[in-house]
C-alpha cells in the first residue's frame, strides 16, 4: 500500500480505503520507501488523541539518539537547517519559535488582508474572463495564497514564480526516493535565494514580516541562522500549499454537488460555514505530519512500541461516523463541525485564520461570479499531486459558460 499512499489514484479517492480501516483496522500498519514501517490511526477519537498526547513527539532525537539514527533519511549537509523548523520541533523549542512568529497571525493583522485578498480575487477573474478560460488551480487558487504569503515576508514580485516552482517540486519528494533525488537542486535553489534574500534584509530592512523576524525577541532571545532560514521556509511553504488545495478541492466538491452549490449561491452569508464542512469533506491535508512515540503504548488496543512513526490520518478522521452524522454528504450548514483539517494541540496551524479568510473569499467570489461553470474535463480524468501529507489537484480546467 505504500505506493498507493501516496499515488494520483489513491489521491482522487481515499475513502474508501480508510472507510474499510475504520472498520477492520482502525490503527493500521503500512510500509514506507526504504522499508520504514508507520502507523496510520484513522478513527476521529484516537487521531486527535494522537494529535494531542505529548506522548507523541516531532523531533526523533527526543525519543532517543538511536531511534533518530534509524529513521533518518541521507539528506545533503545544506538542507539540514531547515530540520530545525517550528513544524519538527517539540517544546521548549516550539513553543519559543511559535511565540515570536505568531505575533504576525493575530486576528487584528489578518484581517488588514481581507481587502487585499479580496481585490487580488475579483482581478484574478476578471482577467480569466477576459481570456475566456480559466485553470482554477494555475489561475486562481495558486495566485491568492502565494502573493499574499509573499507579500507579507516581502519576496519581489519578480521572484514568486520561481518560489512556487520550488516549493511544488519540494512537497511532492515524499513520495518516493527518486522524487526526494530530484527535488534536491530545488532544494539548493530555495535555500541559497533564501539566504541571499535575509542578508538583504539584515543590511536594508523593509516593513515586511521577514524583516520582523530578523528583529524578534522572545524572553530575549532571537531566531539563530538556521532557525531564521527554517522558518521562512515553512512560511513560504506551508503558507500556501494548503490553501492552494482547499480552494481546488472545495471548488470540486461544490460542483459535484449542485443543490449545496445552488445554496451558497442565493444564500452568500452561508460561506463560513460552507468553508468549514469543505475543509472537512475534501480538505487539503491527508494526513498530519509526522509524530513519533516517545514509550511503549498503545492506541485503541494495538501495541505501538517506543519510536514507531505515527500518522493521524485527517482525511479519514473527518469521515468518521463516530464524530459525524452522515459524514459521506456535503451540507454546508453542518453544526458543529469539529473537524481537524487544521490539526490539534500544540501544533494546530498557525496560519489557519489566514487559511479560512483566503478560502472563503477565493470560494466566494468563484460562486459569486462564475456563475454557471463545469471542469472542462471528466472528473475521472483529474490529476492529482502525489505525496503522503497534501491531497489536492494539480490542475482544474473550468468552462465558465456565464459570468456575473
Amino acid at each position: 500500500m505504500t505506493s498507493r499512499l501516496a499515488s494520483s489514484e489513491h489521491k482522487a479517492n481515499p475513502c474508501p480505503y480508510y472507510e474499510r480501516l475504520r472498520a477492520e483496522s482502525p490503527v493500521h500498519r503500512v510500509m514506507l520507501p526504504g522499508r520504514k514501517t508507520a502507523w496510520l490511526v484513522t478513527r476521529y477519537a484516537d487521531a486527535e488523541s494522537v494529535l494531542k498526547d505529548t506522548r507523541f513527539v516531532k523531533d526523533r532525537f527526543n525519543v532517543s539518539d538511536a531511534h533518530a539514527a534509524a529513521w533518518m533519511p541521507w539528506m545533503p549537509g545544506f538542507v539540514r537547517p531547515l530540520t530545525r523548523n517550528m513544524l519538527d520541533v517539540d517544546n521548549p523549542d516550539h513553543a519559543r519559535l511559535r511565540s515570536i512568529v505568531s505575533k504576525a497571525f493575530t486576528p487584528p493583522r489578518i484581517e488588514q488582508m481581507r481587502n487585499r485578498i479580496e481585490t487580488l480575487a475579483d482581478d484574478l477573474l476578471t482577467a480569466a474572463q477576459a481570456r475566456q478560460h480559466l485553470d482554477l488551480i494555475r489561475d486562481f487558487a495558486r495566485p491568492i495564497p502565494t502573493t499574499i504569503i509573499a507579500e507579507m515576508l516581502g519576496v519581489p514580485i519578480e521572484d514568486r514564480g520561481r518560489f512556487t516552482t520550488w516549493s511544488s517540486a519540494i512537497v511532492a519528494a515524499d513520495s518516493s526516493k527518486w522524487a526526494t533525488l530530484r527535488a534536491i537542486p530545488n532544494l539548493w535553489l530555495f535555500i541559497r535565494y533564501l539566504r541571499g534574500l535575509i542578508e538583504a534584509r539584515r543590511t536594508d530592512p523593509q516593513d515586511d514580516l521577514l524583516s520582523a523576524l530578523i528583529e524578534a525577541e522572545e524572553a530575549g532571545q532571537r531566531l539563530n541562522e538556521d532557525e531564521l532560514l527554517a522558518m521562512v521556509f515553512l512560511l513560504l511553504v506551508a503558507g500556501y500549499e494548503t490553501t492552494v488545495n482547499l480552494i481546488g478541492n472545495g471548488a470540486l466538491a461544490l460542483w459535484q454537488h449542485p443543490d449545496q452549490l445552488a445554496r451558497l449561491r442565493d444564500n452568500p452569508g452561508l460561506i463560513r460555514p460552507a468553508v468549514e464542512e469543505l475543509l472537512r469533506y475534501s480538505g487539503p491535508l491527508e494526513l498530519a505530519t509526522e509524530r513519533y512515540a516517545r514509550e511503549d503504548l498503545a492506541i485503541a488496543g494495538v501495541a505501538i512500541p517506543r519510536g514507531s512513526l505515527v500518522f493521524a490520518a485527517i482525511a479519514s478522521a473527518n469521515r468518521d461516523d463516530r464524530q459525524f452524522s452522515e459524514p459521506d454528504t456535503l451540507d454546508i450548514t453542518r453544526e458543529p463541525n469539529k473537524h481537524l483539517a487544521f490539526g490539534h494541540g500544540a501544533h494546530f496551524c498557525l496560519g489557519a485564520s489566514l487559511a479560512r479568510m483566503e478560502g472563503q473569499i477565493a470560494i466566494g467570489a468563484l460562486v459569486r461570479r462564475a456563475v454557471q461553470w463545469r471542469p472542462a474535463v471528466e472528473p475521472a480524468a483529474l490529476r492529482w499531486r502525489r505525496g503522503f501529507v497534501l491531497r489536492g489537484l494539480k490542475s482544474l480546467p473550468l468552462t465558465v459558460s456565464k459570468w456575473a
